[in-house]
């Protein structure tokens, strides 16, 4: 038998064999996210990881409530995974090539992958749902019919951390920041920078640093850092950048000299530890990880993780758990409007300005004219105790307090002041 053949029989035995168990073909499910790369394993595989989880527990009818129906209201659920790396321009083709084999597709880590692919799903009417990316400029730059995303954008993040670096330290007079030089980077330095002239006029910028996606090495961009005396550093980093400017920046003084804020550190606390110094400030784009409230549905989440995988579940994880309740519990709504089956059509009206709980929380879609969601954001500080590391002086902020309002671009809303 031919490695093709041996490929093609498996997946047509697991077909068949989801089949059997529910008596009726199964809804596909395209899902997008790094299996390879700087970004792989510090975050794509422990979003693929949510995925495969959750699509599992789904189909066996293990889910807690409010998630307790079979699959998809009833129907089992497969998923078609794909790899993000390899840019936008290659993520463009290949959801042409998707779309045509899936009913619905769930992906995207990066910012510049979401605002490549999001018109092309409109143009293909393929209901598409973002489960990460942050960039605000998805919906405040365009309007999308079929487009949807399950996950915050970055600008509650840095409104959040800026709000959270004032409070503890209200003296501070400068800031500097080091960021990747794409749409993610690029956004979250804007808004953070804007949310701290904002609380407070007179602090001074020192250096914008502005780094090639995944270069991995920051020598120059540390010293620039370092020489600013800046007292508080931003970053947006993730995956690998993020790793390497810790294990480079620790030893040379960084986070001892300054106060460092990592908008999207968490991932980065399973991986290394107590590697990371005492007071960062470290936020998980959302109520995820540690910062995940103490709900029994979380407790279920973290539990079934952990014994699945043998870490706990990261903020990547948490997102992809999140766009998959989110597609299935539009999809049930639509179902008890009167469609048995819905359609497309049908499922997009109820996912518009659906409100729905999530693993973090709850989950309002009530941005980009119902297409967008809001979560509460929470802040807080690492602190080394032994061989562990611990997350302290944790702070939520609601939802409409880092948020901005519906029709409001976030950069405008932050520089009036967060006026609603």
């Amino acid at each position: 038998m031919t490695r093709i053949f041996r490929v093609f029989a498996l997946t047509l035995l697991s077909a068949l064999t989801v089949t059997s168990a529910f008596g009726q073909q199964p809804i596909k499910i395209g899902i997008v996210t790094f299996l390879s790369g700087a970004a792989a394993g510090a975050f794509g595989v422990p979003a693929r990881n949510g995925f495969e989880l959750i699509a599992e527990v789904l189909n066996a009818g293990k889910m807690p409530a409010p998630y307790a129906n079979k699959g998809f209201g009833g129907n089992p659920i497969e998923l078609v995974i794909i790899d993000e790396a390899g840019g936008p321009q290659k993520q463009v083709a290949e959801l042409r090539n998707l779309a045509q084999r899936v009913d619905y597709v769930i992906g995207y880590i990066s910012s510049g992958d979401c605002l490549a692919v999001a018109p092309v799903a409109e143009e293909l009417k393929k209901l598409t749902v973002l489960f990460d990316c942050g960039t605000p400029r998805i919906f405040e730059d365009a309007s999308y019919k079929y487009v949807f995303r399950t996950g915050p954008s970055g600008s509650m993040d840095n409104t959040a951390l800026a709000l959270y670096v004032l409070e503890r330290n209200p003296k501070v007079k400068s800031i500097a920041g080091i960021n990747q030089n794409y749409a993610w980077g690029q956004d979250s330095w804007v808004d953070f920078e804007a949310a701290m002239k904002a609380l407070k006029p007179d602090v001074e910028v020192k250096t914008s640093q502005m780094t090639k996606l995944f270069a991995g090495q920051f020598g120059a961009e540390i010293s620039t850092l370092l020489s600013s005396k800046a007292q508080v550093i931003h970053s947006s980093f993730w995956g690998g950048d993020l790793e390497g400017l810790i294990l480079q920046g620790a030893p040379r003084g960084l986070f001892k000299n300054h106060i460092v804020a990592l908008s999207a550190g968490e991932p980065a606390i399973n991986r290394l530890g107590t590697k990371i110094p005492d007071g960062t400030i470290i936020g998980a784009r959302g109520p995820f990880g540690p910062f995940a409230p103490d709900t029994e549905f979380n407790k279920w989440f973290k539990n079934a993780f952990q014994e699945r995988y043998a870490v706990p579940p990261i903020y990547a994880s948490y997102k992809a758990t999140n766009a998959l309740l989110g597609l299935k519990a539009a999809y049930e709504k639509a179902q008890a409007g009167g469609a048995a089956s819905p359609n497309a059509e049908q499922v997009i009206a109820a996912f518009e300005n659906l409100t729905f709980e999530g693993v973090g929380g709850a989950v309002k879609m009530s941005l980009g004219k119902g297409h967008q969601a809001v979560m509460d954001n929470a802040i807080g500080m690492t602190k080394n105790v032994g061989t562990s590391l611990q997350i302290i002086n944790v702070k939520r902020y609601p939802a409409d307090k880092v948020n901005p309002p519906e029709g409001a671009k976030s950069e405008a809303w932050i520089k009036s002041g967060f006026k609603k």
